[in-house]
């Protein structure tokens, strides 16, 4: 019987501030089996979790993330405030992190992927974004699980493909159908969706097929997998 991965986007923001501990550990017990989470560097090269290039919007500091040290970021946001990568691992345990590169340059990829491996966490990472992200990727850790973050109807092309070599096409979800899902299926890849959520919608993706559904709503997705997950039965 397949079931559909349960992705929380950037936690559980309706709740707790998106891309915290807190928010990652609420999800976790809401139903999530991934966390997505943004993760950018600070002016002294650590990975460290925001989704935005400052502090503004979270945490009413309007000042660049780059420009900061992590010492600089701690004494902004507080001790529950912005985490480390090697914070945000420890606080998902077992569970998958989806690591989302926004700004992404080689030298943050390096370092993100780095820390990844030094955590002894690659099985239980993958990460998603455009096409010239995953390609720094791809050249950081030839064997990283890659989720191709994919914005048109238009298949991406064979060389590209080649040479990213992604596990999933991950696509907002209002241009996935069966169609879709179907072909990339048969391309060999598996189908996320991104971010869904209503309820109507969560279900239309299942029922199109998808493998993957990102959401801020993870406890009302799990609902909708395991109602489908009894009608099946």
């Amino acid at each position: 019987m397949r079931t559909v991965t349960a992705v929380a986007h950037r936690g559980d923001p309706y709740r707790v501030r998106e891309n915290t501990l807190a928010s990652i550990r609420s999800a976790i017990r809401r139903g999530a089996d991934a966390v997505e989470i943004d993760v950018r560097l600070t002016r002294d090269g650590v990975p460290v979790l925001l989704h935005d290039d400052s502090l503004r919007r979270l945490w009413r500091v309007d000042r660049p993330l780059a420009g900061l040290t992590l010492a600089e970021v701690r004494e902004l946001t507080g001790p529950q405030g912005v985490p480390t990568l090697r914070e945000a691992l420890l606080a998902a345990g077992d569970h998958r992190l989806m690591i989302d590169l926004p700004g992404a340059t080689g030298a943050s990829v390096r370092a993100v992927v780095g820390t990844v491996r030094e955590c002894g966490a690659d099985e239980r990472v993958y990460y998603c974004s455009s096409a010239a992200a995953m390609l720094l990727v791809r050249a950081a850790d030839p064997r990283a699980e890659i989720a191709l973050t994919w914005t048109t109807l238009a298949p991406p092309r064979p060389v590209l493909l080649a040479a990213v070599a992604p596990r999933w096409l991950n696509y907002r979800f209002g241009l996935v159908g069966r169609a879709l899902a179907d072909r990339v299926h048969r391309d060999g890849l598996l189908v996320s969706a991104w971010t869904a959520d209503t309820r109507r919608t969560m279900r239309k993706l299942i029922l199109n097929g998808v493998d993957s559904i990102t959401t801020n709503r993870v406890d009302a997705l799990a609902s909708v997998r395991g109602a489908g997950e009894r009608t099946r039965r």
